[in-house]
């Protein structure tokens, strides 16, 4: 296993982080503990040293916290959870949910501690005005948490903002090779690197939907480029690339994929590529953009939108929906728009003022665009949902 330094406190993380979502389940729908338990111990036994839990995630911080104790393994890994920001009332929530945590995980304190889904900058807001930072400092002062960081799912925009209005440790982003412009995207991924703090990338495989739901054509294109390696190593490969990435995370359910994962992991080093592998890269997205039906860069000169309409996460979305299907691309519409956050980035904010197509390099009729988004991807049951969900969050 490769391990990358975490510069912020001298840490050793494995490249290959395991997401600790998609554990694997049984007939009923529960997580099957003893497939579970043989993965995550096999993976520690070869390396693997980081797992990436979250509160919202069923089941997992329970699963993960016996299997550590049970084995006697905590003091091997470092473990990351985070604080659901989406449950949050007031701030009296911030230890009822921490101190949940800990006892689901059976442990003291937090390796990696993550403000889960923070979207822009007036969600961070609204946590500072419930006294968010106070709390971070006296968690750290006890030993509860040891680096403090955020999971991102906004606009690349916001996320620059986002990285200088706190002394963060580590944040975590989407990316892989399918849209690097998506969210924060390659000039976040640089931007937290530049400041020194470790970056996760989730989603790597983007669901899995990189590894086993590409078309035919694509997997052919990698195939024959190395018959030994599989798509989804191609996709990890893509990730460990970039120097600025410090774990990639991959939701391994089961032996295969772990076993596929490890080996990838063991060789893929910054620079890995070179100019034949990033042509058949080239190759591949070209086969995937082939199915999208706004053909935007995620360049961001679009944004900000006065409105504030994330732009280039709806068309990302929207193209998803087509490439990958309706649940993925809906999936990337929710956490880049944030329907039930206080600062929405939904396309139903538009006014078509046209601001933004004076700005767009590729000259797109954005405004109309937007429209195609909106009736797609915010049907009458979407925004009933929406509605509802922000009543009981009491969101303003």
């Amino acid at each position: 296993m490769q391990y990358r330094l975490d510069k912020t406190c001298g840490n050793k993380l494995s490249v290959l982080g395991f997401g600790c979502m998609r554990f694997p389940r049984g007939v009923g729908g529960g997580i099957d503990m003893k497939k579970t338990e043989s993965l995550v111990m096999d993976a520690i036994a070869r390396g693997v040293n980081y797992f990436d839990a979250a509160y919202i995630y069923p089941g997992s911080e329970e699963t993960l916290g016996a299997i550590l104790e049970r084995n006697g393994a905590r003091d091997k890994v470092f473990i990351a959870t985070k604080l659901p920001l989406i449950y949050l009332k007031s701030a009296a929530d911030f230890d009822k949910f921490f101190d949940k945590e800990l006892e689901r995980l059976r442990a003291d304190y937090i390796d990696y501690y993550l403000m889960h889904m923070l979207t822009n900058k007036a969600q961070w807001d609204r946590l500072c005005a419930w006294g968010i930072e106070a709390w971070i400092a006296e968690k750290k002062n006890s030993g509860k948490i040891r680096r403090i960081g955020f999971s991102f799912h906004g606009s690349q925009s916001e996320f620059l903002q986002i990285l200088d209005v706190f002394p963060w440790e580590f944040c975590q982003i989407q990316y892989n090779y399918s849209d690097e412009n998506f969210q924060a995207g390659k000039t976040g991924l640089k931007a937290a690197a530049a400041k020194g703090i470790p970056v996760v990338v989730m989603e790597p495989l983007l669901g899995g939907k990189l590894a086993n739901a590409l078309p035919e054509e694509a997997v052919k294109i990698f195939k024959n480029a190395s018959p030994t390696l599989s798509p989804a190593g191609w996709a990890l490969k893509w990730v460990w690339n970039h120097e600025e990435t410090t774990v990639a995370l991959s939701g391994m359910n089961a032996q295969a994929q772990l076993d596929d994962n490890i080996a990838v992991a063991e060789t893929a080093t910054p620079g890995c590529l070179g100019d034949a592998e990033s042509a058949v890269f080239a190759d591949v997205r070209a086969i995937l953009n082939a199915s999208y039906k706004i053909h935007c860069t995620g360049c961001n000169y679009c944004m900000p939108c006065p409105k504030g309409v994330n732009i280039p996460g709806c068309f990302a979305a929207y193209n998803t929906s087509f490439a990958m299907g309706f649940v993925q691309g809906m999936q990337q519409f929710v956490t880049c728009t944030t329907p039930t956050s206080p600062k929405r980035a939904s396309p139903s904010l538009c006014v078509k003022c046209g601001a933004c197509e004076r700005h767009c390099p590729q000259h797109l009729p954005i405004v109309q665009n937007l429209q195609l988004v909106r009736k797609k991807m915010e049907p009458g049951w979407f925004r009933f949902g929406v509605a509802i969900a922000r009543k009981l969050l009491k969101v303003e």
